[in-house]
């Protein structure tokens, strides 16, 4: 469970040991075997045209990214517990919201930073247009958010509990 408000990302104890893990086996076996690659890429010669080579250095990049992705997330990181059931929106809870005009359309979404994002879930940001427009709000109350063309949307708030994994 993520909360995010300023730089902090408050995380569930779950969560925290699962971003280190990953940190853990990416800055060690994961760039072990990620420069094997690139060594026995480089013994087959010209590295102009060595399909191999350019594409274990661009793995490589994209490790090292999400190695300094996850650096940064766990160095602001605080590990709290999950938000109360106050009935009010905030991250870390699973919102369900009606869209204006049409109560039976609804959506039901995990309000978290992306990190925390599961298959199980649509998982939306607090700093996303719909998620800081629900954000605070209570069950019962509407909210306004701006669509991608710049037009504005409104919605309902139905329910708001913590996310239980």
């Amino acid at each position: 469970m993520t909360q995010t408000s300023d730089n902090v990302t408050w995380l569930t104890q779950e969560a925290y040991d699962q971003l280190k893990a990953e940190l853990e086996y990416l800055s060690g076996p994961a760039r072990t075997e990620i420069a094997g690659k690139i060594a026995a890429a480089r013994e087959e010669g010209d590295l102009r045209e060595n399909g191999g080579y350019h594409a274990a250095k661009e793995e490589q990049g994209k490790q090292e990214l999400r190695v300094r992705q996850l650096t940064q997330l766990l160095e602001s990181a605080k590990v709290g517990e999950a938000p109360a059931a106050t009935g009010v929106v905030a991250p870390g809870m699973v919102v369900t919201i009606a869209f204006d005009g049409d109560p039976d359309d609804t959506l039901e979404f995990l309000l978290a930073s992306r990190e925390y994002a599961s298959s199980d879930i649509e998982t939306y940001s607090p700093q996303s247009p719909l998620g800081s427009g629900v954000n605070g709000k209570k069950i019962g109350e509407d909210a306004q958010y701006e669509l991608p063309n710049g037009k504005k949307a409104m919605v309902r708030i139905l329910e708001a509990k913590p996310y239980t994994g």
